[in-house]
């Protein structure tokens, strides 16, 4: 699926042959090509009309790359990572790749971006804010693109919270593997966000060489947005690294108070088990006492009631009751 816009926001046909023409013309006025899912018609427009290279259009196939920015004679080719948060706790991650040359700018993502969804709504709405420049068009798709991770980072943090209250009324092992798998999460997020940072510290010295405004300061902002990106996902793994901590100390407790639990109980028929087993001896001397007289038995029975309530007594002030 493709959408053509302008650099004044006009809607235009997606056909090749309308592309051709803007292409021409882009000198005059600019324009934005956003491909969905393309097909091989697409890479043929791509590497026929706007002769891009074959390791470019090798890369949008593969869909296997990190972030970066590739310099050419006539475009520079850059890929952006977006993440985004979808059911059972789960980060995906959305490659973007895009083709930015003097006067046009073309993007290109297998799956559908919300964000670039918006940002197309938004242009059609306020033409004015592309600013009749293709740099700032361009600015806006790399703005949109890196800002639509911020929501995915505050569902993460949300999930982390929630799971730590969890742990501390009753830790289990669907807990631990709740953290193991959202550690696994944190830590691709925290290496993509890692390499863009790179990308964009570098656009912030250099800049898109084929777009000569100076756009310094608007990626500047940019690069702003993914440190503070980059932080939050650090924290979020100190975050989980604490929930670990909790998790194992809460097990390490309940496990120490049922061994307490079992060591009193063990304690408390300790002597009950000796006086039976004394008493219950077979041994001529042992039986004629016990035989007579009679009380001999109440007294037995007092002495197993009286170890109990002095074991209990004992139990109680070292506080293991």
């Amino acid at each position: 699926m493709r959408k053509l816009f302008t650099v004044d926001g006009h809607v235009e046909d997606a056909s090749h042959i309308e592309i051709q023409r803007c292409f021409r013309e882009a000198h005059e006025k600019g324009f934005w090509l956003d491909i969905e899912a393309p097909s091989e018609e697409d890479f043929h427009l791509l590497e026929n009309t706007f002769s891009f290279h074959a390791l470019t259009i090798e890369d949008i196939k593969n869909q296997d790359q990190r972030p970066k920015v590739d310099e050419y004679t006539d475009y520079n080719f850059a890929v952006i990572f977006q993440a985004e948060w979808r059911g059972d706790e789960e980060v995906a991650f959305l490659e973007h790749h895009l083709f930015v040359g003097p006067n046009y700018l073309i993007s290109v993502h297998l799956e559908p971006a919300t964000a670039i969804t918006e940002l197309q709504h938004r242009i059609k709405q306020s033409p004015e804010l592309t600013k009749g420049e293709p740099a700032f068009l361009t600015y806006l798709v790399v703005d949109a693109l890196i800002d639509a991770t911020f929501p995915a980072l505050e569902k993460l943090d949300d999930t982390v919270d929630t799971l730590e209250d969890e742990i501390t009324e009753k830790a289990s092992p669907n807990s631990l593997n709740r953290i193991y798998h959202l550690k696994h999460a944190v830590t691709d997020l925290r290496r993509f966000l890692g390499a863009q940072r790179e990308v964009f510290q570098r656009l912030i010295t250099h800049g898109i060489h084929v777009q000569q405004q100076d756009m310094t300061l608007y990626y500047r902002d940019v690069y702003d947005h993914i440190v503070r990106q980059y932080e939050t996902v650090d924290g979020l793994r100190d975050l989980l690294t604490s929930a670990m901590d909790v998790y194992l100390s809460t097990v390490s407790n309940r496990l120490n108070k049922t061994t307490t639990t079992l060591a009193v109980i063990a304690s408390v028929f300790l002597p009950l088990s000796f006086l039976t087993g004394f008493y219950g001896m077979n041994f001529t001397y042992l039986t004629t006492q016990l035989e007579v007289p009679a009380w001999t038995f109440w007294a037995g029975i007092a002495t197993m009631i009286g170890s109990i309530l002095i074991q209990l007594w004992l139990f109680r002030r070292r506080g293991w009751l």
